[in-house]
């Protein structure tokens, strides 16, 4: 092997997800590339560096100071999510009409995270007008602790605050579900 193939499977592989064998596809993969798709290649990494930014105020990803999503809608429902990644995937669902609140992190004390850490303080600077905060943080240990803690900050202030559904997903099987994922999809559950 040489040190080029190596060097460049060794950056693939600080990539989340990718192991070692994937980055060393990668790197094969460049060596088959014509010349024109490396430069293609490694200028849309450059222009992912340099032009994309935090939106003002939503923390989403965007270009521009303010992303379109918080231009365009209505800013009296904010969906609170961990990652612009899960904006993502909601905007995928075609659902949710109104504004976003990413908070980059959760409330983690085993890592060291707490609320000063992430974007907490933007989002209550955001309430005004708002009639609904959608709490849509991950069904685990720190987005449940995450949820709780900004829900108790904003009932207070008379605003409505709501946690996605969780229980048994599309297509799944009930026999494979966990007790927990069971009693939640119980309690999550709507009339008919």
């Amino acid at each position: 092997m040489t040190e080029s193939i190596n060097k460049l499977a060794h950056k693939f592989s600080k990539l989340p997800g990718v192991g070692a064998k994937t980055a060393m596809r990668y790197a094969y993969a460049v060596i088959n590339m014509s010349e024109a798709d490396v430069e293609e290649f490694r200028a849309a990494l450059g222009d992912v560096k340099h032009n994309v930014r935090y939106c003002a105020e939503c923390g989403n990803f965007t270009e521009t100071d303010v992303c379109e999503i918080c231009r365009k809608r209505p800013s009296d429902t904010i969906c609170v999510v961990t990652y612009p990644k899960d904006v993502v995937a909601m905007e995928k669902a075609h659902s949710f009409r109104g504004v976003y609140h990413v908070l980059h992190g959760t409330i983690s004390p085993l890592d060291g995270r707490g609320p000063d850490d992430i974007r907490i303080k933007e989002l209550l600077a955001r309430l005004d007008g708002v009639k609904e905060v959608i709490l849509a943080t991950n069904p685990d240990v720190e987005g449940e602790a995450t949820a709780m803690y900004i829900a108790r900050l904003i009932k207070p202030l008379g605003i409505r605050v709501s946690r996605i559904a969780q229980g048994i997903s599309m297509g799944s099987d009930i026999e494979y579900a966990d007790e927990v994922t069971l009693s939640r999809a119980l309690e999550s559950r709507v009339d008919l």
